[in-house]
């Protein structure tokens, strides 16, 4: 960011502001790792400059102090406040981006978001990631391929998603776990499960992240999506959603700014009665039917 050079402010006072942003970077000289050398300077010269472009006053400095403290207050083993602030300011996605550049044609990756818990329960091909979650079943099949085409066998998929009041197990307070868990690969590199027909919903807005979204007129709500993780040897780790096609959400805007076209997916309708692929009775239930063929880039590229 360039520094203003609003008239109003002084070829002195410039100066003395400058001075200082040298002798804080100078501060840093002698640190051993150039690495994060690299990253402290730089972010002293963004910073200050934010704080000179903007000509932040103390009480809105006080009020930044405020805010991030109570953003680290409401943060515990469930909830994770600081993601949520990231994720709304682009920050995640932009992280995501740089180390996730473009690959052939490799999947894109879109934010992990606060819900992934470790060690969610193993299913076979076709069981049922909901386990009591409620919501329109769905039955989601694909391939996990590398970049030339050729199956990847044995590939972990970590998938989790909301339920359709648009809460996730964690955000229950009885312990529960449901809307997730993880399956592998055949040697063919299919895989197919049943899950839920994602729905919007907002992400947690009753705190500090809330508060902000709320004051500069932006909705907490996200884009309908279900979560996918996917680990193989010698493969880059691939963390992304998929979107349905049609969600009014899309238009609306994902609060976290998650959406790749790439990766919106049709969620197709199936009328009661539909037979299903695995032959399950859904007790005359509407379903719905969705594919989602996985790219794996490579770990080195």
């Amino acid at each position: 960011m360039t520094q203003s050079t609003d008239t109003q402010v002084s070829a002195q006072q410039q100066q003395v502001e400058e001075d200082l942003v040298q002798r804080v970077l100078a501060s840093f000289e002698n640190t051993p790792d150039p690495r994060l050398k690299q990253v402290m300077q730089s972010l002293t010269t963004h910073l200050h400059s934010f704080i000179r472009d903007v000509r932040l006053t103390e009480d809105e400095w006080n009020y930044a102090i405020d805010f991030l403290t109570r953003v680290g207050h409401i943060t515990d083993d469930k909830r994770q406040e600081f993601v949520l602030l990231s994720d709304t300011l682009g920050a995640s996605m932009q992280t995501i981006a740089v180390n996730n550049e473009a690959y052939e044609n490799a999947t894109e990756a879109t934010v992990f978001g606060p819900f992934f818990v470790d060690d969610a329960p193993e299913i076979e091909h076709g069981g049922d990631i909901s386990f009591g979650a409620e919501g329109q079943p769905a039955w989601v099949e694909g391939t996990v391929t590398d970049t030339e085409g050729n199956p990847v066998p044995n590939a972990r998929i970590e998938v989790w998603e909301c339920d359709e009041d648009g809460l996730y197990d964690v955000q229950y307070t009885d312990g529960r776990m449901a809307g997730r868990a993880h399956l592998f690969t055949d040697e063919q590199g299919n895989y197919k499960f049943w899950g839920l027909t994602p729905v919007p919903y907002p992400i947690p807005h009753d705190g500090p992240v809330g508060q902000m979204l709320q004051s500069v007129g932006r909705s907490p709500v996200r884009a309908a999506h279900l979560h996918f993780m996917v680990t193989a040897p010698e493969k880059r780790t691939l963390v992304t959603h998929i979107f349905v096609d049609g969600d009014p959400q899309l238009e609306i805007g994902d609060s976290v700014f998650g959406v790749k076209d790439s990766l919106i997916k049709t969620f197709e309708e199936q009328p009661a009665g539909t037979p299903t692929p695995d032959g399950r009775d859904l007790d005359g239930k509407i379903w719905a039917k969705t594919r989602f063929d996985i790219v794996l880039a490579p770990a080195e590229v």
